[in-house]
């Protein structure tokens, strides 16, 4: 399996109009085989609004937004499950005496069947971050386990208790002692430091005020103090090409091959999504890989507009990340968009 190089003029031609349309203000994509790269390239701007103007580098650091799911909290699950501390028919309950289900396992939070609620608005209800962590903890069901796919932020916030739980460590902690520093990912963190503001791409202003730089976007997240299993997550490219490279690669031996087997196989084929471990699969509504990825392929998406994409079977991955809610969160574009870069890579491949 190999990519047409000539193909991808495409890519960077369409990623250029978006910027000097003002429909993204900038992005930057790699995409490659197993371990090599074939496309590495920056357009546009980190910052551009009210008179501040930073250009876009290979060196930005991303809001990752929800790839913080898959990128910290799967990973850190995975290791867990490596180790012989957890399994995905464990109750949550058994970790959290507190959580009011004794039905609801491991593979129901990573699958988004728990039951829980998409998301709540913690932040407007809730005074601090303990007050969130108690509502999370007692939080009701809306339907019956294993029965429906609803995409959950809520289920990713218990997991990050869980690995708290069995891990010892709370999830930043534990993410980059066992998957971040194993991987070399040193720009990979929670809650980015003063000094490295200026190398972040700004996300969303409020009304006419600054937009929001080094400081996570979603709103539950950063009342949380920055730091939860569904987003807070900051990362540069450089960072997440190892990590999409240790999925593609069957020599890694961070996490064994057979638990990555199973967190990207469809465990939900008979309800109303496709979903593996954490990971979306080709099919479900959320599915961003286009019309021409492989079958096998899956990959997640981040509201601020990063996505993360690979298919373990030929080792084809695509990053783009993304800040396109830097302009605002209405009239986006960058759903459609992704697909339609996807389709590019896609249609560049040659057996």
């Amino acid at each position: 399996m190999c990519i047409r190089r000539d193909r991808l003029t495409a890519l960077g031609s369409r990623l250029q109009q978006e910027v000097e349309s003002f429909r993204i203000p900038g992005a930057v994509v790699a995409l490659g085989i197993r371990q090599e790269i074939v496309y590495y390239e920056t357009f546009g701007y980190a910052e551009n609004r009210n008179g501040t103007v930073r250009k876009m580098s290979p060196d930005t650091l991303f809001d990752l937004a929800s790839l913080t799911k898959v990128v910290a909290t799967l990973p850190s699950l995975l290791m867990l499950m490596d180790d012989g501390r957890l399994r995905l028919s464990d109750k949550v309950v058994d970790f959290i005496p507190e959580f009011p289900d004794h039905e609801v396992c491991v593979l129901h939070l990573l699958t988004h069947t728990s039951g829980l609620p998409a998301s709540r608005p913690y932040h407007r209800i809730c005074k601090t971050p303990d007050d969130i962590w108690h509502r999370v903890r007692t939080e009701t069901l809306e339907y019956r386990p294993g029965t429906r796919v609803v995409y959950s932020d809520v289920g990713f916030m218990l997991l990050a208790q869980i690995i708290q739980v069995v891990g010892g460590q709370p999830i930043d902690e534990y993410a980059r002692q066992h998957i971040f520093q194993p991987l070399k990912m040193n720009r990979t963190m929670y809650c980015p430091p003063r000094e490295l503001q200026n190398l972040c791409a700004a996300t969303e202003a409020s009304h006419d005020g600054p937009a929001k730089v080094g400081i996570v976007h979603d709103e539950n997240a950063e009342a949380m103090g920055g730091i939860s299993g569904h987003a807070g997550l900051f990362a540069p490219m450089t960072d997440l090409i190892r990590y999409v490279q240790m999925w593609t690669s069957p020599q890694y031996a961070l996490l064994s091959s057979a638990v990555r087997r199973v967190a990207v196989r469809c465990h939900t084929a008979d309800l109303d999504g496709r979903r593996g471990l954490g990971w979306v699969c080709r099919g479900d509504r959320y599915d961003h890989m286009g019309d021409t990825w492989p079958q096998t392929a899956v990959g997640h998406t981040g509201f601020t507009g990063t996505s993360l994409a690979f298919d373990p079977e030929t080792g084809l991955w695509m990053i783009l990340l993304t800040n396109d809610v830097h302009y605002g969160r209405e009239n986006r574009t960058i759903v459609r968009l992704r697909s339609l870069l996807h389709n590019i890579v896609g249609s560049a491949m040659v057996p």
